[in-house]
C-alpha cells in the first residue's frame, strides 16, 4: 500500500468538470472520477455547501480528501466527494450557485484567482481493492456519517449495485415515484434500496447475503420487478392512502398474504372505523392486525390508575372470575365486553381479575 500526499489547486480539480445527470461525475482533467458507483449522491445541505466556499474564500484549511489510484492511472475519489462536488459547482457556470449572494462568476477577478488558486490536500492511495474498499469505510466514519446500506455498497460494488441504484437511489427514482407514500427515508441516502432489498431478501438471508449472492449479475430487474408487485398489492388491497401506511412493513405482508382473496372494500370500511376507534393508539399496527387480527400491533389504549382503583373497591378487593381476594397490585384491568366486540376502555367496561385469571381468560 502506498499513499502520498499532493497538494491540487482548484483550477485543476474543475478541469473538464462534468456531471451527465445519470450520476457519472468526473474532474481534474477527466481523469478523477468524483462519483464512483458505490458512492453516495450528493447530500450536502446548502449550508454545508456554502461552508466548504467561504473556507476557500477566507483561504482556511479544508479536511484531506483521499484519492484511489486505478490500474490506468485515473483516479477515483474515496473520501472528499461532497465537498469536490460543491466547490465544482461553485466555480461552474452551468450548475452555479450564490454564496453571500454572489455567484463565482459575479466576483472580482482576484477574488475568482485565489479560489482557483487555492491548493486542496489530497491523499493518493495505491493498493488492492480490498484497501480502497478499508480505507473508505475507515475515513468516512469521522464524516458525514453513512448509512449501513452506503457502506453495502462500497463492499458489494459491481454491476448488480449499479443498476439497483437506478431504481431506487436517484432523487425522484422510479422507486420513490410509486412507493413514496408507503416508506421512510430517502433514496439518496440509500433508505429505498435497503427497504427493497429487505422485503425480497430470502427468509434468513442478511441484506449483505442478499448482495453477495448477486453482486456480479448484470441487472437488479428481479428486486425491480418484486418491489413494484408489492407496492401493487398495497395500492388493489389498501385503497385509502392514509400517513400511517408509510413506514409499515409491507413486504412482510405481502410475503404472508398476497395469495389471499381480500376484500378491499370490506378492508377500507374497517380500517376507517379503527383509525376513528379512540382506544387505538397505534395507526400504523392497523394494517397487520388486518391480515392477522392480532390486537398487539394496536396498542389498544390500557385502563389508567384512576379507573383500576375504582374498579378494585367496587368488587372489594375480589377477582370477579375466581372470587378470591387480593391487593391491587395482584390483579389486571380487563375489558367485561371484550374491545373486539366493541367495549370500550372505560371506567363502566372495567373489571379487575387476578392475573392467574386474566391469563386463563386471554388465553381462550
Amino acid at each position: 500500500m502506498k499513499i502520498e500526499l499532493h497538494r491540487i489547486p482548484v483550477r485543476k480539480l474543475v478541469e473538464n468538470y462534468q456531471d451527465d445527470g445519470e450520476g457519472g461525475v468526473i474532474g481534474y482533467g477527466g481523469r478523477l472520477d468524483i462519483r464512483p458507483k458505490y458512492q453516495r449522491e450528493f447530500v450536502y445541505k446548502p449550508s454545508q455547501r456554502d461552508a466548504v466556499i467561504n473556507s476557500i474564500q477566507n483561504n482556511r484549511p479544508l479536511n484531506v480528501m483521499y484519492w484511489a489510484i486505478r490500474t490506468d492511472g485515473t483516479y477515483e475519489v474515496i473520501d472528499g466527494q461532497q465537498r469536490t462536488i460543491s466547490i465544482a459547482r461553485y466555480v461552474d457556470i452551468v450548475d452555479g450557485f450564490p454564496v453571500n449572494d454572489l455567484f463565482f462568476e459575479n466576483l472580482p477577478r482576484d477574488r475568482q484567482k485565489q479560489i482557483l488558486d487555492y491548493e486542496l490536500m489530497v491523499y493518493k492511495c495505491e493498493g488492492t481493492d480490498s484497501d480502497k474498499l478499508d480505507w473508505f469505510k475507515t475515513i468516512n466514519i469521522a464524516g458525514e456519517k453513512l448509512t449501513d446500506q452506503e457502506l453495502r455498497n462500497a463492499v458489494y460494488a459491481g454491476s448488480w449495485v449499479s443498476d439497483a441504484k437506478r431504481y431506487f437511489s436517484r432523487s425522484n427514482c422510479q422507486a420513490y415515484n410509486i412507493g413514496q407514500d408507503y416508506m421512510n427515508g430517502s433514496p439518496i441516502r440509500q433508505e429505498f434500496l435497503e427497504t427493497a432489498i429487505r422485503w425480497h431478501k430470502d427468509n434468513g438471508d442478511t441484506i449483505e447475503k442478499y448482495m453477495g449472492r448477486h453482486q456480479h449479475d448484470h441487472t437488479a430487474v428481479e428486486l425491480w420487478n418484486h418491489f413494484r408487485s408489492v407496492i401493487g398489492w398495497v395500492e388493489a388491497t389498501f385503497t385509502g392512502k392514509r400517513k400511517a401506511m408509510k413506514g409499515v412493513d409491507w413486504g412482510k405482508l405481502y410475503n404472508e398474504h398476497s395469495h389471499r382473496d381480500l376484500d378491499p372494500a370490506e378492508i377500507e370500511t374497517e380500517t376507517a372505523r379503527l383509525v376513528n376507534d379512540r382506544d387505538v393508539t397505534n395507526h400504523k399496527g392497523i394494517y397487520p392486525y388486518l391480515l392477522t387480527r392480532n390486537e398487539k400491533y394496536l396498542n389498544i389504549r390500557a385502563f389508567d390508575d384512576v379507573m383500576k382503583q375504582r374498579a378494585y373497591e367496587k368488587q372489594n378487593g375480589i377477582c370477579v372470575s375466581c372470587k378470591e381476594p387480593f391487593e391491587l397490585s395482584e390483579m389486571e384491568a380487563d375489558h367485561i365486553t371484550p374491545w373486539y366486540e366493541g367495549g370500550p376502555t372505560r371506567e363502566e367496561n372495567c373489571q379487575m381479575l387476578c392475573k392467574d385469571c386474566n391469563r386463563r381468560k386471554s388465553d381462550r
